[in-house]
């Protein structure tokens, strides 16, 4: 028999599988309260945009409080590392502990890696190889300590840089490489697994390709709580088929249980030690990277919240902004701000801010207005720059002084 669930009922035990139902650190959050959270997300997702703050950091920010960014810092480029960078949910920061499960994606890189990069391994093995020995002999290394040692080939050309890069991303995504820290700048350097993964890590065996997709959906279902097939198989970007069979054999395992979900069109499925608490009483800003509400269509189902990041809209066609972060309050994503960190003039600049529709302004505003203060004291800003623009700005406004 398939269970019933409410969309009020899903949405608490999705706020509680994502980590918004524990309580926040009272004081200072340490290395124990970081793995509880990637315990329940089970990746962070990395994004070069920098306008706030870099996105793999916000997640923690959102559920920890103001938590000392390097401790995720140490956890991913000390050694002995904790987190790896690897494709995930695009490119992640993701437990050691996964890295077995996921070196099917690394042995399938010719079938799954990008074209450019398939197109290099392919034309250009020796450029591969070479770029592979300077790894070896030099590491760790960025791409671009690499170009000027290019050597010549014949008709005295050298090789174009932009394949010595492919070449670079085509080793990391076929796990011949892997990242050892990343630069001011963010660039990744590059360096051998051997260098960077901890030794029991290595020696694991390799599962068959049935057993690492349970374990990859399996950790999507306790990150997500309640999920659809699609939501589960989005988590790590997995084939259709092989997630398909994954949620099958969960199924007839008892780790995943089908319900239906009011309002859902595709059945959903039940992480069945997923807790369902009575209340979520969380406030909190959302990075539009965070796993909460990543997959789009999802947020939607869940939250009646309907998001698209407008980084790449021109200017004159976005509707709430450059960098909107949702702000989710009470179980529900009540508005949305746009946002910018002004590191030079020590302001947290807040261009616009929008009431979901039915939402209080009031309380809405006051809510949102203890927010941006933890979050501008989080980032070591002075003051916040109130909104000009947005239907919730005069109410905000009001509220920040």
């Amino acid at each position: 028999m398939v269970a019933d669930l409410s969309v009020a009922q899903a949405r608490r035990i999705a706020l509680a599988a994502q980590g918004f139902a524990d309580h926040q650190p009272r004081g200072t959050p340490d290395i124990r309260h970081l793995r509880r959270v990637l315990a329940r997300t089970g990746l962070l997702q990395i994004d070069s945009v920098n306008v706030l703050r870099r996105a793999h950091y916000l997640p923690m920010f959102s559920r920890l409080g103001a938590y000392p960014t390097t401790l995720l810092d140490r956890a991913a480029y000390r050694r002995p590392a904790e987190l790896f960078e690897y494709w995930g949910h695009e490119a992640s920061l993701i437990p050691v502990v996964t890295q077995p499960a996921l070196r099917w994606r690394m042995a399938a890189a010719a079938d799954h890696a990008w074209g450019g990069m398939r197109r290099v391994a392919r034309e250009q093995p020796e450029l591969v190889a070479w770029v592979l020995d300077e790894v070896r002999d030099k590491g760790p290394l960025t791409a671009a300590e690499i170009e000027h040692d290019v050597p010549r080939v014949a008709g005295n050309w050298g090789w174009n840089w932009s394949a010595v890069k492919q070449a670079l991303e085509w080793l990391f995504w076929s796990g011949r490489v892997g990242v050892a820290d990343r630069t001011n700048s963010f660039a990744r350097r590059y360096d051998l697994p051997e260098r960077i993964l901890p030794a029991a890590v290595l020696a694991a065996p390799t599962p068959p390709v049935g057993e690492a997709m349970r374990t990859l959906v399996g950790t999507a279902a306790r990150a997500l709580g309640v999920a659809t097939e699609a939501d589960l198989r989005d988590y790590f970007r997995l084939p259709t088929a092989a997630a398909r069979a994954a949620v099958r054999e969960l199924v007839e395992a008892g780790t995943l249980a089908p319900v239906q979900v009011a309002g859902w069109q595709p059945p959903a499925y039940l992480y069945v030690a997923a807790r369902a608490p009575r209340t979520v009483p969380a406030s909190a800003l959302v990075s539009p990277f965070d796993p909460l509400i990543w997959e789009r269509a999802r947020t939607e189902r869940l939250f009646g919240f309907r998001y698209r990041i407008e980084i790449y809209v021109p200017a004159a066609k976005r509707r709430h902004g450059y960098y909107v972060l949702p702000f989710l309050h009470d179980e529900r994503l009540v508005a949305r701000v746009d946002l910018k960190a002004d590191r030079r003039a020590s302001l947290l600049r807040v261009p616009a801010a929008w009431i979901e529709p039915g939402e209080d302004p009031g309380s809405t505003a006051a809510a949102l207005a203890a927010a941006l203060r933890r979050l501008a004291d989080w980032l070591g800003l002075g003051a916040i720059v109130a909104p000009e623009a947005g239907d919730l700005a005069p109410t905000l406004t009001a509220a920040l002084r």
